[in-house]
């Protein structure tokens, strides 16, 4: 009996920590929304918000893994709970990197702003990228709270595309730059968001890839395995 209490409350534990997690997650991804729309016009404004929410994300990390560090040391968990513990840590983290990225785009689209450039092209530049990151961030936490592996492994294929896409980018950036001088300044800003928006969709597949561990055991980091399922989708 007193074995059935002891591990529900640490269920109960670890389900207040995904909670927090996933409160974390809303909050970041609402940054990368909101970065990308002062990206696109310039908001100054919504910018410093941006800006002021990566510090509540910055002490969301902090309370969150003390939080984890306590429930390991108190349970002393073992197994799949172990595992599933270690993953929502570097959950965390890679969602806090994700507000770090956002608070980058939101600072470029300030500086953007201030200085008067037009940013609307160079936000169409971008805009299937950013489209793309932002559904591969929202299906990695749909996926998290789910315990989804199949979600999760879908989702790693989007990787690729994200990486095609930034190459294609920078390739036009450069040569817009080689042509015309001038555009040297907003197109140097626009290829650090385009940056920005492929680490969060790093981030994105890092968090898949903690769900796979999870769910299957499988540390599929570094392999690939999610490759087939997108070669018939890039351009050649």
């Amino acid at each position: 009996m007193l074995g059935e209490h002891s591990s529900k409350q640490y269920d109960n534990e670890l389900e207040a920590i995904r909670s927090k997690v996933l409160l974390m997650g809303g909050i970041v991804e609402t940054q990368f929304l909101d970065a990308m729309t002062c990206f696109r016009i310039g908001n100054p404004e919504r910018a410093d918000r941006v800006m002021r929410e990566d510090d509540v994300v910055n002490q969301l990390e902090v309370s969150l893994d003390d939080a984890c560090s306590h429930l390991i040391v108190r349970r002393q968990p073992a197994a799949n709970d172990l595992r599933t513990i270690m993953a929502t840590i570097k959950v965390i983290t890679d969602l806090e990197r994700v507000g770090d990225e956002a608070t980058k785009i939101a600072r470029v689209a300030k500086n953007l702003h201030k200085r008067g450039n037009g940013v609307v092209n160079h936000y169409e530049m971008v805009r299937g990228i950013a489209n793309t990151a932002t559904d591969m961030l929202h299906d990695a936490l749909d996926a998290f709270a789910r315990n989804d592996g199949k979600q999760a492994l879908q989702l790693i294929a989007q990787d690729a595309i994200i990486d095609h896409e930034f190459r294609s980018i920078m390739r036009n950036l450069i040569t817009f730059m080689m042509e015309d001088p001038r555009t040297i300044s907003a197109a140097l800003d626009t290829l650090w968001v385009a940056k920005a928006i492929e680490r969060i969709g790093d981030h994105a597949k890092n968090i898949a890839e903690y769900v796979i561990y999870v769910v299957e055991g499988k540390d599929i980091r570094h392999t690939k395995v999610a490759a087939p399922a997108i070669s018939e989708e890039l351009p050649e």
